[in-house]
């Protein structure tokens, strides 16, 4: 069964409590993302830790319960830091990190995260395919520098079928977002 590829740069997720610490503003909507209701905000902050850092992270609404930063393993490197790979919203174990918008900054607590390869499916579609939530499955990618990859089933009531990958996953298979890759079940 062919599955579409979203592939996620480094982001942030804030509460509403932490984004009124940088901001004097409303989160201003950029471009909707695939997921129904989650969209890319105009709005970026800057990570740091231990002097080093990445500019223009940008954030991802609608806020959440729990403060998390996605980033790649490359950008782990970059800053020094060794985060846990975790499903979104489990931050066992994550990273400290900073953050600014240039005037104000703190530091996030048991924030910072390399996200799990995950497909987002609706619970129709994965009741059909007899699919279970954190369900780990395979996925075939085509290519000259194609392979095999795990990733895990994520169900949401309305969940877009789609397999999210970091840039690093997508750039060592050559996958762009919007090609396709086969679910192997």
């Amino acid at each position: 069964m062919k599955v579409k590829v979203g592939i996620s740069n480094r982001h942030i997720h804030l509460t509403e409590d932490a984004y009124r610490l940088l901001f004097d503003k409303n989160l201003t909507k950029k471009q909707d993302l695939s997921q129904p209701g989650e969209f890319a905000a105009m709005e970026t902050l800057t990570i740091e830790y231990n002097g080093k850092k990445i500019e223009n992270v940008r954030i991802v609404g609608p806020f959440r319960d729990y403060n998390q930063v996605e980033i790649s393993k490359r950008d782990a490197r970059l800053l020094g830091i060794d985060p846990p790979i975790r499903r979104s919203g489990d931050l066992k174990d994550a990273c400290d990190i900073i953050i600014s918008n240039g005037l104000k900054k703190f530091k996030l607590k048991n924030s910072c995260i390399l996200s799990n390869r995950h497909i987002h499916i609706s619970k129709y579609l994965a009741n059909t395919l007899r699919l279970k939530d954190n369900q780990e499955v395979t996925v075939k990618v085509p290519g000259l520098k194609g392979g095999l990859l795990t990733a895990f089933i994520k169900i949401s009531d309305n969940g877009v079928f789609e397999l999210h990958i970091d840039t690093d996953d997508a750039n060592s298979m050559n996958l762009n977002s919007g090609d396709e890759v086969d679910l192997i079940i």
